[in-house]
């Protein structure tokens, strides 16, 4: 991912690349238990993020990381934990069975349904994010895609989905199978009358487009209340969708409230 990155900068940024400070992602760690430590101080900070913008809600959302190490299980939140308090150490390992392997928590039956299906349904997806957030429950009751009505709503045009068959809570992992399968190769999904789910190469990336995707419905909310939307046409929303879609652009878009919450408490670190 990282080359991915840093081919994008070239692209999309001016300066001297060799001399000014970038807070790029790690290239390599020295071990498999430092990048462990690495991804599971990320997943924590997305949680204190999520927490911040309130896109918590009871025991509902939750986020995943997959192991560096065992590809089959998978890191996150106990259940019932508020967002904002989440530190490394609280997560749970878990694996695609249902096992937890690491952790004295329970967690959320709707995450391990959906999460274990969505990352080994795809290898390129190492982090899931989902959550019951104001706007994305109110968009979600309207059975639509986003519409390319602005340059950041270009980032998900023909690149999300909408997942039609809402059971009630998720129980079963066959609804995750259901979702996944109607996620395909895309980045995000709409799920009808439920929420909005993203997926990403790092937990930056799927907890960047969440925030991206929930401010996104708000836009659109409001625009549709106020009169006829008027959208971009297909050639430039893919032009647009080529610049600000790109695994730079959503990396890049967790890290300023990344660096707020390092600030304002550091202990999701621990």
């Amino acid at each position: 991912m990282l080359t991915d990155i840093e081919k994008e900068l070239d692209r999309t940024t001016i300066g001297n690349k060799e001399t000014m400070s970038t807070p790029l992602p790690p290239s390599e760690f020295g071990s498999v238990a430092e990048e462990r430590t690495y991804i599971k101080q990320r997943l924590a900070a997305a949680f204190r993020v999520f927490g911040y913008l309130q896109f918590d809600e009871g025991v509902a959302g939750h986020i995943s990381v997959r192991d560096p190490e065992y590809k089959d299980q998978f890191w996150v939140n106990p259940v019932g934990m508020h967002f904002s308090l989440i530190k490394s150490s609280d997560l749970v390992r878990v694996d695609h069975s249902g096992k937890i392997v690491e952790g004295n928590a329970l967690v959320n039956t709707a995450a391990f349904a959906i999460h274990s299906r969505l990352h080994a349904y795809r290898e390129d997806i190492n982090a899931v994010a989902h959550s019951h957030s104001p706007n994305g429950r109110a968009f979600s009751a309207l059975g639509q895609l986003l519409a390319p009505i602005s340059q950041d709503a270009c980032m998900f045009y023909q690149n999300h989905v909408i997942y039609e068959h809402f059971q009630g809570v998720v129980e079963d992992t066959s609804e995750g199978d259901e979702i996944a399968e109607a996620l395909g190769d895309m980045q995000a999904a709409i799920l009808k009358n439920h929420g909005l789910i993203t997926v990403g190469k790092s937990v930056d990336i799927a907890a960047g487009l969440f925030m991206t995707m929930e401010s996104l419905c708000r836009s659109q909310l409001s625009a549709q209340a106020a009169g006829e939307l008027q959208l971009i046409d297909h050639d430039t929303a893919l032009k647009t969708r080529e610049y600000n879609g790109s695994d730079l652009v959503k990396w890049a878009n967790f890290q300023p409230l990344y660096q707020l919450m390092l600030n304002r408490d550091p202990s999701f670190l621990e």
